[in-house]
């Protein structure tokens, strides 16, 4: 599978004008944003309506789109995390002290993954690493489809990106970097 660039041109165009994307990724639909946006991550949380202090997942092309925010070797599982990428895993990395605090809420991590979906290697490939979280207003079950987004946010989100989810029937696991726990089941 191939992202579309009819498709990825205009979900460029809407993250590059401050706005929030919807696209498939692994397991469910993701709402997205320029991850250095603060206007754009603040409206991607009040559709969400989730509190900034929770935090949120930043997904890459690759590692090197990552280190700017975070402490690789910091990092205690740092073999086990490289392993596996790309693909559905999501670690939580100490933060770097210039890491905006609208992408780790309360915390002295942040929540990293290099995405192994072609739509979201695409769209970080052409803008760098994005917020991404479910298409689900707080509480509500993950969208898995672009019906389902629209059906949650009618309107209010700037670009869908249409294609498949390729993988889990949950969202993915996350581990912290630091001890190796899981903290979310996949």
């Amino acid at each position: 599978m191939e992202a579309n660039r009819a498709h990825l041109s205009r979900a460029i165009l809407a993250c590059e004008s401050g706005g929030v994307i919807a696209y498939p990724t692994e397991a469910v639909y993701g709402l997205g944003c320029l991850s250095l946006d603060e206007a754009a991550v603040r409206r991607l949380l009040a559709l969400k309506r989730r509190s900034l202090d929770k935090g949120l997942i930043v997904v890459a092309a690759d590692i090197e789109q990552l280190r700017a925010l975070v402490d690789f070797d910091a990092a205690r599982e740092r073999r086990a995390l490289l392993k596996s990428w790309p693909g559905p895993h999501t670690w939580l990395v100490p933060c770097k002290g210039e890491t905006p605090a609208w992408l780790t809420g309360v915390h002295a991590t942040l929540a990293v993954r290099v995405s192994a979906h072609p739509v979201v290697r695409a769209l970080c490939g052409a803008l760098g690493p994005l917020v991404s979280t479910s298409a689900n207003p707080e509480g509500a079950p993950p969208a898995r489809s672009s019906a389902a987004v629209e059906d949650y946010f009618a309107g209010q989100i700037d670009y869908i990106f249409p294609g498949k989810i390729t993988g889990s029937q949950k969202p993915t696991r996350i581990r912290d970097a630091m001890t190796g726990e899981i903290i979310r089941k996949a």
